[in-house]
C-alpha cells in the first residue's frame, strides 16, 4: 500500500493537531468548570463531549491510516467501522440536544453539532465502501472526512468558548 504514504505527512498533521486540540478542550472545560451551572452538565453532554469525539476521531483515523496494514481491506474496515460508530454516535448526540433544556441550539450549532458531523461520518462509511474498487479516491474521502471531523471540533470547541466567556459571564456578572 505505498499510496498511503504520500499520506503521510497529511494524517500526521491532522493527528497532531487533534491530539494537541483535545488536550487543550480539556485545559478550557477545566477552568469553565468553576462555576456550574444546573442543567449545565446535560448540555456539556450535548455539545462539549462530542467536540472531544470529533477530535478524537480525527486522531483515531489519522492512526489507522499509519497502521501497517496487510492489506487495504482492514484499513477500509477499521475505517468503516469508525464511521458507523461516529453515526451511532451522533445519534445519541441529538437525542441528548433534545432532552437538556439548558440551551436551545440555533441553525449554526444544528449545522455544526449534527449535519456536518453526519457528513463527515457517512463519508467515512462510504469512503471504505467505495474504497474496495476504487482505494486510490477512497483516501479523499477519508482525508477529506478526517479534516472536517478537525475543524468542526475547532468550530464547537470556539463557540462553547464564546458562549462561555460572553454569554454566561456576562449573566453571571449582570453587565452587558
Amino acid at each position: 500500500m505505498s499510496v498511503l504514504r504520500e499520506w503521510d505527512s497529511f494524517y500526521v498533521i491532522v493527528g497532531s493537531a487533534a491530539g494537541a486540540l483535545i488536550g487543550l478542550q480539556f485545559v478550557v472545560m477545566t477552568l469553565i468548570a468553576d462555576r456550574p451551572m444546573p442543567g449545565m452538565s446535560e448540555a456539556g453532554r450535548a455539545f462539549a463531549t462530542p467536540t472531544v469525539v470529533h477530535f478524537s476521531a480525527s486522531l483515531l483515523v489519522g492512526a489507522l491510516v499509519r497502521v501497517p496494514w496487510p492489506g487495504s481491506a482492514f484499513l477500509l474496515g477499521a475505517v468503516g467501522v469508525t464511521g458507523v460508530s461516529g453515526l451511532i454516535y451522533l445519534s445519541v448526540v441529538v437525542l441528548r440536544m433534545l432532552h437538556q433544556h439548558f440551551y436551545g441550539p440555533d441553525m449554526e450549532d444544528l449545522t455544526f453539532h449534527v449535519f456536518l458531523p453526519l457528513a463527515s461520518y457517512g463519508l467515512l462509511v462510504l469512503s471504505s465502501v467505495f474504497g474496495v474498487r476504487h482505494f486510490d479516491l477512497a483516501l479523499f474521502g477519508i482525508g477529506g472526512a478526517t479534516l472536517l471531523l478537525l475543524f468542526i471540533g475547532i468550530h464547537n470547541a470556539w463557540d462553547a468558548v464564546a458562549y462561555h466567556v460572553y454569554v454566561q459571564r456576562t449573566k453571571q456578572t449582570g453587565t452587558s
